[in-house]
């Protein structure tokens, strides 16, 4: 994640934060998600969410919009400037992986897939049962 960060600092989007970055992932190009189901994703209360949506409206990078048929329910949307830093982002980590996997066999490329998806399994488990305690 520092390396993320380091990456977003030498770039023309350095008024972003690692968080930040990530709720813009969160939120994503193709549904409208609402606070609570982004809250949700990253595993952080509504009021933190609150604070990180509210700067990056500041910053342009996401818009809310209001529901005319109920004005309680706000919407989650990037701007033009939030779609494109979230394609670099995405093409980063696509890079990452390709990288990665660069003079693997397809055999080792396998095990290696396996070996990730178990970690992240296991970083799954542990965040369950930190939000059950």
């Amino acid at each position: 994640m520092q390396i993320e960060e380091e990456s977003l600092r030498n770039s023309a989007f350095m008024d972003l934060t690692i968080k930040e970055m990530h709720t813009i992932e969160a939120i994503g190009l193709v549904d409208l998600p609402t606070s609570n189901e982004v809250a949700k994703k990253l595993s952080v209360t509504a009021g933190t969410l609150s604070v990180s949506i509210q700067n990056l409206v500041k910053k342009g990078y996401v818009e809310r919009l209001n529901q005319p048929n109920d004005r309680r329910v706000v919407r989650l949307n990037l701007t033009k400037k939030g779609r494109l830093v979230y394609r670099l982002h995405h093409k980063f980590h696509t890079d990452m992986v390709k990288d990665t996997l660069t003079g693997l066999e397809r055999e080792e490329a396998q095990v290696l897939i396996k070996g990730l998806r178990n970690l992240n399994q296991f970083l799954d488990n542990v965040k369950n049962r930190m939000n059950e305690g």
